[in-house]
């Protein structure tokens, strides 16, 4: 199998080097840098990535991010190419495709739509689309814990899901390219060129918290 972990890792990569330290992201304030900060951080340093998940450390990772978002751009943009140290589980390939496939997708998207674009920004191989797909059915339930209404997503091509239980709120039906499914379902609907249908009440819901 192809080891699209890696890809995509060495894909955000060149597009951090393009772009330059002070490009907008969609994880605003963030800019390029510091959302490369974030990248070294995760695979790097478990001691402040767990310091994002427990309030009274926030500090302690704040320092973090400012102290890696301001080394040289060269220096930070190969920290992240070089991915996590030997000693990281995150090194084998099995479970770098499951805990960083999605994520590097989504804040090399994240990249390219920062300035706001719609849509897709490249091509987007089969294989991916495919795997995208497969974690995103896997996943979405959890990534979609804060819409309170069901969520059925439908990718030509790839299938059909419902991913969440219909509430009284009924349910919306996401329409589009794995790749731009999940870029919805993560919080980037502004950006995702995808179609929603289903009950007004549960679209409504959906363009507001997504």
């Amino acid at each position: 199998m192809t080891h699209l972990a890696g890809l995509e890792r060495q894909a955000l990569c060149d597009t951090l080097e393009r772009v330059g330290p002070s490009a907008p992201t969609l994880c605003d304030p963030w800019l390029s840098a510091e959302l490369a900060a974030h990248l070294v951080i995760r695979d790097t340093r478990p001691d402040l990535a767990m310091a994002g998940i427990i309030p009274p450390l926030k500090g302690k990772l704040d320092a973090g991010m400012a102290e890696y978002a301001t080394r040289p751009w060269d220096e930070l943009v190969h920290l992240v190419r070089n991915g996590p140290p030997a000693w990281s589980p995150a090194r084998i390939p099995a479970l770098d495709h499951l805990v960083n496939l999605t994520e590097f997708f989504i804040h090399h998207e994240d990249v390219l739509r920062g300035d706001g674009r719609v849509g897709p920004q490249r091509d987007i191989s089969q294989e991916l689309e495919s795997t995208l797909w497969r974690q995103l059915t896997t996943n979405a339930r959890l990534m979609l814990a804060r819409l309170d209404c069901g969520v059925v997503l439908v990718a030509r091509g790839h299938g059909r899901k419902a991913v969440k239980r219909p509430t009284v709120a009924g349910a919306v039906v996401l329409m589009g390219s794995p790749g731009e499914l999940t870029l919805a379902v993560s919080g980037r609907l502004r950006v995702a060129h995808v179609g929603l249908g289903g009950a007004e009440s549960a679209v409504e819901l959906t363009r507001t918290i997504l």
